[in-house]
């Protein structure tokens, strides 16, 4: 008997030395039963929640409802507002560095745990979660509690609409008995209307985005618009002091314009036969065609124009003259020379004149010389 009391004793002072010798959290430091398996490299990661709820340390964390994690501590984060929620998770799990963790329940009155999750579609993945990040709370949030579901419902079922929806029902009745056609005609246009707007969309689109850059055009310059306006306010007073004048101005202009139309149709008579009677004289002058301008052409320029060379056939043109002398003046005819080539008798005025003359004495005086051209370019 003494010997079972000193081995009990014995056993006790095992146990308070081993309790002595490590540190000892509470039944919270205890891992849970089949939890998930943290590997032998595990990493922290830790998330800032708005509102973590009852979540508790050594809760589950998971991805895709598959354990890969736990919850390791909860604490109030550097805010003041917040709750800060530091994890363990399986270092075999490769995160996007802009993941999500969603606080979710895992039945009606199940635990809490953390999902972590990749981005949603429009959003591209950036990177790989490495352990000490932070997800922010921009990239988290929790599931409503079953006690806000009730108490919404409760809220709607007692002091809610569901009690005004007879007397609406009833009013719905009371304005389309009777009114079918119009109601059903009412809401083919509707339908119409809006497949126009679907139809349109872009364009409607389109016309927004233009009244952005407009208005961003006109944000950036309203220092100008302001200057153009004040500078428009003298000129709008002037406008103002002359308003009188403007107006008797436009009246006397009203006056002119009766004025003009009466003379118009008294004359109109006259001005419809003067043109009549000029309509021969301008049907003459539309039938000359281009030979009235050609015309005109050669006789207002001296003493010739381009248009008399298209009516001379050759390369040269020849003018011939003729004289009348006095009577009894004699003639001397042409002399014949080795150096005329030209072939008539006239000597042509550029070849030199020889400083002998071949003229017979005792002849008489020839006649005055007289310039003539035998054929010239």
């Amino acid at each position: 008997m003494n010997r079972r009391r000193t081995t009990a004793a014995a056993a006790g002072a095992l146990l308070s030395l081993a309790l002595a010798g490590c540190s000892f959290g509470g039944v919270q430091s205890l891992p849970l039963p089949g939890g998930a398996d943290l590997g032998s490299h595990p990493y922290t990661v830790k998330a800032q929640f708005a509102d973590v709820l009852d979540l508790v340390p050594q809760a589950s964390v998971r991805v895709n409802d598959v354990a890969v994690g736990r919850v390791t501590s909860i604490h109030v984060a550097d805010d003041g507002w917040s709750a800060m929620v530091t994890m363990k998770v399986n270092g075999k799990v490769r995160l996007p560095a802009n993941a999500y963790a969603h606080l979710e329940q895992s039945s009606l009155l199940g635990e809490k745990y953390v999902q972590l999750s990749a981005p949603p579609a429009g959003e591209t993945s950036r990177g790989r979660l490495a352990g000490g990040s932070v997800i922010p709370t921009s990239h988290t949030n929790r599931n409503p509690e079953v006690e806000e579901v009730f108490g919404a419902l409760s809220l709607l079922l007692n002091g809610g609409g569901i009690q005004q929806l007879k007397t609406i029902s009833t009013e719905l009745n009371k304005a389309l008995t009777g009114n079918e056609p119009e109601v059903r005609d009412m809401l083919t246009q509707v339908d119409t209307l809006v497949t126009d707007l679907d139809t349109h969309k872009q364009d409607i689109t389109d016309a927004l985005d233009g009244v952005n850059q407009l208005s961003a055009t006109l944000a950036v310059r309203d220092q100008k618009i302001g200057t153009v306006l004040t500078g428009l306010s003298p000129g709008l007073k002037v406008l103002d002091q002359q308003r009188g004048s403007l107006v008797t101005m436009l009246r006397a202009l009203d006056t002119l314009s009766g004025v003009a139309v009466d003379t118009v149709n008294q004359s109109k008579d006259d001005m419809v036969a003067d043109l009549q009677a000029l309509a021969p004289t301008l049907q003459r002058l539309a039938d000359s065609g281009k030979d009235l301008p050609d015309s005109l052409q050669v006789l207002l320029t001296y003493p010739f124009t381009d248009e008399v060379l298209n009516g001379v056939k050759g390369d040269y043109l020849n003018v011939y003259l003729d004289l009348t002398a006095a009577p009894g003046t004699q003639l001397i005819p042409a002399l014949e020379s080795k150096d005329n080539v030209y072939g008539d008798t006239a000597q042509p005025q550029s070849q030199p004149q020889s400083k002998k003359s071949n003229i017979p004495k005792g002849l008489p005086l020839p006649l005055p010389s007289v310039t003539t051209t035998a054929g010239g370019r």
